[in-house]
């Protein structure tokens, strides 16, 4: 008997090991999403498929034929979410210079202080809120659900807009650089299968706008008071200090590359696309907006 006469390439070795690299980094975006749980019902069907090949079950096969065909039109479609953050993610890879960076350094402290200082106002007042800073990406789009303010971010501005029972306290602010451009606006909300239940819909939604943009989030809890920041998908509890919250913020809004830091990787801007948020013990899971 002879066996068949395989010869490979140095271009077939490098078109196998690309191959199973694109593979395995879908797989790893794709992971703790719906759109895993999507693939693994497409995985069956395929499966079940080859079995009624197999046994000549062919009414079945001609059915599942027929649904891995009309799986192959909606699939995009069900998927939109994560291949829009997957190419979001793709386009800004390098870029970490935002919109805030381009200012000079004294406008981004001042920025950051007065952040600081509204949200422990806030924080100690019970009163919910949700500032987002835009950096690279664009927050048009969702600049355009809320309504125009367009004022210097001052903490009196901020403590306004929050104010129990205002038109825009319920509603998410967007700053840019040094300026409030809209409040009262609507984030998408986190879809990642990781987050607990019962946890709050600003911290979603600052979630969600960190997953599918470079922005930095700042989240205030009504219930209990504390404060977080939202970053590539990640929330970090923050310590109740102004001082604490502002050089967290700058810390975020900067990430300057020190000469130990390394360079992101692939995988790094994959893995944010995992949405794995490590939730503490600090109330942040009670979080509710005021009906």
């Amino acid at each position: 008997m002879h066996l068949p006469h395989v010869s490979l390439s140095v271009s077939d070795v490098l078109d196998i090991l690309l191959t199973a690299y694109i593979v395995y980094l879908v797989l790893v975006i794709m992971r703790g999403t719906r759109g895993m749980q999507i693939l693994q019902g497409v995985a069956l069907v395929l499966i079940l498929r080859a079995a009624a090949q197999y046994f000549h079950l062919w009414t079945v096969f001609s059915l599942l034929n027929a649904l891995l065909i009309v799986s192959g039109v909606a699939i995009p479609i069900v998927f939109q979410p994560e291949l829009r953050r997957a190419l979001a993610q793709l386009g800004r890879a390098g870029f970490h210079e935002g919109r805030v960076q381009t200012g000079d350094a004294f406008r981004l402290h001042e920025l950051c202080t007065t952040l600081g200082t509204a949200a422990t106002v806030l924080s100690r007042s019970a009163i919910g809120a949700i500032v987002v800073i835009e950096r690279q990406a664009a927050l048009d789009e969702y600049v355009e659900t809320g309504t125009t303010v367009d004022a210097l971010a001052t903490p009196e501005v901020l403590l306004a807009l929050f104010t129990p029972r205002s038109p825009l306290h319920d509603g998410a602010v967007i700053i840019r650089r040094d300026r409030v451009l809209a409040a009262g606006c609507f984030l998408p909300l986190s879809e990642a299968l990781s987050l607990e239940r019962r946890i709050g819909t600003r911290h979603r939604a600052a979630l969600g706008v960190t997953e599918q943009t470079d922005a930095i989030a700042l989240v205030v809890s009504e219930e209990t008071g504390g404060i977080a920041i939202a970053k590539d998908g990640r929330l970090e509890e923050q310590p109740q200090s102004a001082q604490a919250v502002a050089t967290a913020l700058q810390a975020s809004l900067t990430a300057v590359r020190g000469p130990q830091s390394r360079r992101p990787t692939i995988f790094d801007y994959a893995r944010t696309l995992i949405h794995r948020v490590h939730l503490t013990n600090n109330g942040l899971d009670k979080t509710k907006l005021r009906p």
